[in-house]
């Protein structure tokens, strides 16, 4: 008797184990299963640090998007609050975004919202340990923009190698590289290409490619619909690319503001559009405009044209 209990008891924990599992498999995207049947943890990740606009939303920090593998963090734009949402992941488990291996960056363009934390990437780090310069990849003007600021902060740079806070001399530093359209960087974990996308009147504004050893994800940048960013999405596993609602645009009344948005940047039609051409395995919204609809119904939009996998992405998601 007591033997066929302990053996309905062990079927049960079975059960749940397995249930505990499936819900773990399909709740968080870091986990894979190996063809052993253990689960472990991928060698990349996806992580949202900002999924902001230049609209003052307090749950969404400035676009920013980190892709980590081998706990080596690159993080493409520097929206405001980067640093901080980079500690918040790096408290949750993520080892490459604790500030001091805040390493390298990759400026889309050089829009307000896509640049203020550049400021907090260069110093905060380093006040808190980093002893390397900071890596900076971007389209031109991104050398003028990192030498002022260093200009700006000339004080507090001298304060904190030659006050009592005897600073380290290297981490502030910056190695800004101006890229063009092509591989921009490789090492033994990712090679990432730059390609140009259509920000209205910006000259130069970029997406960028990045392979890792797992998967191809592509960020797109601020862009309305780009024939390069298609073309340079061939095969990609992931699609991170910004949007704005349909419906809450059709609604807007200044017909300055709409040719704005409309040149600028990518309608959920458009973008549903452009999923069916690519056919990514994931598609992640960011740098989400609603203008007053919501991400369900945005989210439909979508769906109405395109039918694979799409996510409404939010800020210290992870993928």
């Amino acid at each position: 008797m007591l033997l066929h209990m302990a053996t309905e008891m062990r079927k049960k924990l079975v059960i749940i184990n397995s249930v505990l599992l499936i819900i773990a498999l399909n709740f968080n995207p870091v986990y894979s299963q190996t063809g052993s049947g253990e689960d472990t943890i991928t060698s990349d990740q996806i992580v949202l640090l900002g999924t902001g606009t230049p609209n003052t939303n307090p749950d969404r920090m400035g676009p920013s998007t980190a892709v980590v593998v081998d706990n080596i963090s690159y993080i493409f734009d520097a929206g405001p609050g980067v640093v901080r949402r980079a500690a918040a992941a790096a408290r949750g488990g993520i080892r490459g975004l604790r500030a001091r291996n805040l390493t390298k960056v990759f400026i889309t363009h050089l829009h307000s919202d896509h640049t203020v934390g550049l400021t907090d990437l260069i110093f905060t780090p380093w006040a808190v340990g980093r002893n390397v310069p900071l890596e900076v990849f971007g389209p031109p003007g991104i050398l003028n923009m990192t030498n002022h600021l260093l200009a700006a902060f000339e004080e507090d740079i001298a304060i904190r190698i030659n006050g009592r806070e005897t600073g380290n001399i290297a981490g502030y530093k910056v190695n800004a590289f101006e890229v063009k359209p092509g591989e921009i960087y490789k090492d033994e974990n990712v090679t990432i290409t730059a390609f140009q996308v259509n920000h209205g009147t910006w000259d130069h504004a970029y997406g960028y490619r990045i392979e890792t050893p797992e998967r191809v994800i592509v960020i797109s940048g601020d862009t309305a619909p780009s024939e390069e960013l298609i073309r340079n999405s061939e095969g990609c596993d992931v699609l991170i690319h910004e949007v704005y609602s349909t419906e809450g645009f059709n609604n807007i009344r200044n017909p300055r503001r709409k040719a704005y948005h409309s040149s600028f940047h990518t309608s959920t039609e458009e973008l549903a559009n452009i999923a069916n051409r690519i056919k990514p395995k994931l598609v992640i919204l960011h740098h989400q405009l609603l203008f007053g609809s919501t991400p369900e119904k945005m989210l439909a939009e979508i769906a109405n044209i395109y039918k694979g996998k799409v996510v409404y992405g939010n800020d210290l998601e992870i993928y």
